[in-house]
């Protein structure tokens, strides 16, 4: 084979190459293509008040929770247990309806427990004097759709997130002692 014609093959395959991989990296993520990476909830509390907002983005390893609330009552002040309930249903007066944590896995509860935690546990959050709360939390332990092969927030039955009445301590069962639920969102798709 001459020079001229190595050199033509070579940029022949050279240019199949580079028109190929876009294609390649279409297909590697095309089972998620189509489903939403982010999903949103408006909080509601007892009184069925909206008093604020979450947004879930999937990333990588995990979803990240970026929870804003305002108007709390002054009884609220300090740090309170929020977890991510297994349906998303908040119409029950004591949010109950929410059922308990996603746990598929059946872990004890506790980001501290050496047997857990389960699915649904998240670090504390605090609300202010002024009655707002702004955090962002980060969990390997779901996932929007599927993507890490945790349990999705978006399946048949949906999910919520929950806040407590008091903080979770991370240990007790079955929810560290956070109380009852004074919080809930639905969690739905963002389009």
């Amino acid at each position: 084979m001459t020079r001229a014609l190595r050199t033509l093959a070579l940029t022949t395959a050279l240019a199949a190459t580079a028109f190929s991989a876009p294609a390649l990296a279409t297909d590697q993520h095309g089972a998620h293509a189509h489903t939403p990476s982010e999903a949103h909830a408006t909080l509601i509390d007892r009184a069925r008040n909206e008093i604020g907002q979450v947004h879930f983005q999937q990333g990588p390893t995990g979803v990240l929770i970026t929870i804003e609330m305002d108007g709390l009552p002054e009884s609220a002040v300090g740090w309170h247990g929020v977890h991510l309930h297994e349906i998303g249903d908040c119409s029950n007066e004591d949010f109950t309806s929410s059922g308990g944590h996603i746990n598929p896995s059946g872990r004890s509860h506790g980001l501290l427990n050496p047997d857990g935690p389960d699915n649904a546990d998240l670090p504390n959050i605090y609300v202010h004097e002024n009655g707002a709360l702004r955090a962002q939390l980060f969990t390997t332990q779901v996932s929007l759709n599927g993507e890490t092969d945790a349990p999705a927030l978006l399946d048949d039955n949906g999910s919520a997130l929950v806040m407590h009445e008091n903080q979770d301590d991370h240990m007790s069962q079955p929810i560290g002692g956070a109380g009852a639920r004074h919080v809930c969102g639905v969690i739905e798709a963002a389009h």
